[in-house]
C-alpha cells in the first residue's frame, strides 16, 4: 500500500481545509494516508477517517500562538529551520508527499527527498494572495524556486493556472524541464453537504425581508469591509434586507466597528466560525461569494449541491457558476454589488426554493480519479 503525506496549515474551518479532509476518508480506503499540519487542534480533525493518521509541527493551534509567535517566530522557524523540521516531523520514506495549500507548508515540503514525488496543490489566485508590497515581491521570488522542486502542480481552476502562469510563465526544474500542471476541481462529498444541510439552524433568519448570506475567513481578500458599506447603502435607501457572515479571521474587530459606524447592528449579522454552515446556506434567499479575489470558491459547490440563487463577483468563481443557470455575476466593485443587489431587492425575489433541476459542475468519481492518476504516475524522481 502506497504511502502519502499531505500537508497543509491546519485543519480549521475552510474550504481548501473541507476538501483535504473529504478526499483523504476517500483515499484512506487505498492508500496509507498521514495528514501533516503546521498548527494543531483544528475543528475539522474530528471529522476524519481514524484510518488518516495525523502529524504536526506546533501542538498549539494557531489561535494559541502570541502576536510575537504569530508575526515573526513561527513563519521564520519553518522558512529558515526547513530542512531541520522536514528530517524531524516530516520524513518517513512516503512515496507521495502532497502540499495542499500555496505558503508555509508547500516551502517546507519542498526539501528535495530522492525517494518521494512531490506534488503541490494551489486553490488560490497566485498573483494577487500575497497582496502588492514588498513583503509579496519577496515570497514570489522565493516560491518561484519553490514550486520549480515539485514535480507536479494541481490547480483547482483553469484560472488559477492561467493567473500562476502570468507570475511564473517559464517555470523550469533544476534540469530545466517545464514543471507539470493540471487542473483538478475540488473535490465534495455530497450526500454530507445534504445531510448536514437538515440540521437544526442555531440562528434564525428574520423572516420578514430577503436573507443572504456568505461563508468566508474575514480576511481582506474577501472585501466584507466593502460589503458592508455596500449594505448600509442600501439600508438607508430603503432596500431592508438582511446579511449574515459565516466565519472569522484577523479582520473581524475592523469589521465589527465598521458595523458600528455605519449603524447596521440589527441587520449585518457576524455569526462566527460555524462547523456546520449548510443549514444556513440551505435556508437563506441567496448565496453570495462577493470577493475581491477568487481561487475558485468551492462553496459554490456546495451551493449548488443545496440548489441555491447564487451572487459573485467576477473572479475566478465565475468558472463554478458557468453552467449554472440560477447565478448572476455582478461587476467586482462597490457600485457593482450596489446595483446588482439594488436590482434583486426591488424585484422581491422570493422564489429561491422552486425545484430547478440541480447542475453540478462535478463528478465526484472522476475528480478521485484524476487525483489517484497523479499519486500512481511513475516518474523518475531526480
Amino acid at each position: 500500500m502506497k504511502k502519502i503525506l499531505f500537508g497543509i496549515t491546519s485543519l480549521t474551518l475552510g474550504g481548501a481545509e473541507r476538501v483535504l479532509v473529504d478526499l483523504a476518508n476517500v483515499l484512506c480506503d487505498k492508500y496509507d494516508v498521514t495528514i501533516f499540519t503546521i498548527y494543531a487542534k483544528g475543528e475539522l480533525e474530528k471529522q476524519l477517517s481514524p484510518k488518516v493518521k495525523r502529524k504536526t509541527l506546533y501542538q498549539n493551534s494557531y489561535a494559541e500562538l502570541s502576536s510575537m509567535q504569530r508575526k515573526f517566530i513561527a513563519p521564520l522557524k519553518v522558512l529558515l529551520g526547513k530542512k531541520s523540521i522536514y528530517r524531524k516531523k516530516i520524513k518517513d520514506n512516503y512515496d507521495v508527499e502532497i502540499a495542499f495549500l500555496e505558503g508555509p507548508v508547500t516551502r517546507l515540503f519542498s526539501v528535495n527527498n530522492k525517494r518521494t514525488r512531490k506534488i503541490a496543490w494551489i486553490h488560490n489566485d497566485i498573483s494577487l494572495v500575497f497582496g502588492n508590497g514588498i513583503k509579496s515581491k519577496i515570497k514570489k521570488k522565493l516560491d518561484k524556486k519553490i514550486y520549480s522542486k515539485y514535480q507536479t502542480l494541481v490547480f483547482v481552476s483553469r484560472d488559477n493556472l492561467k493567473k500562476f502562469r502570468t507570475v511564473y510563465p517559464e517555470l523550469r526544474n533544476k534540469y530545466l524541464e517545464p514543471v507539470k500542471k493540471e487542473v483538478i476541481y475540488n473535490y465534495i462529498d455530497r450526500e454530507s453537504v445534504i445531510k448536514k444541510a437538515e440540521e437544526k439552524q442555531e440562528v434564525e433568519f428574520k423572516t420578514d425581508t430577503l436573507n443572504f448570506v456568505t461563508v468566508a475567513r474575514l480576511v481582506e481578500q474577501k472585501a466584507i469591509d466593502r460589503l458592508v458599506e455596500v449594505h448600509s447603502k442600501l439600508i438607508k435607501k430603503g432596500y431592508y434586507h438582511n446579511f449574515y457572515v459565516i466565519g472569522d479571521g484577523v479582520e473581524r474587530k475592523k469589521i465589527e466597528e465598521l458595523i458600528k459606524k455605519e449603524n447596521v447592528e440589527n441587520t449585518f449579522h457576524l455569526l462566527g466560525k460555524k462547523e456546520n454552515p449548510y443549514p444556513y446556506i440551505k435556508n437563506a434567499d441567496y448565496f453570495c461569494l462577493l470577493s475581491q479575489f477568487e481561487g475558485y470558491g468551492m462553496v459554490l459547490e456546495e451551493a449548488k449541491i443545496l440548489n441555491k440563487p447564487i451572487l459573485i463577483t467576477d473572479t475566478a468563481a465565475r468558472e463554478a457558476v458557468e453552467k449554472y443557470e440560477n447565478s448572476k455575476i455582478f461587476e467586482n466593485t462597490k457600485k457593482g454589488i450596489y446595483d446588482g443587489m439594488k436590482e434583486i431587492i426591488r424585484k422581491k425575489k422570493t422564489n429561491s426554493n422552486t425545484n430547478q433541476k440541480e447542475i453540478e459542475k462535478y463528478d465526484n468519481h472522476e475528480i478521485i480519479e484524476k487525483v489517484v492518476s497523479i499519486i500512481e504516475k511513475k516518474e523518475k524522481i531526480k
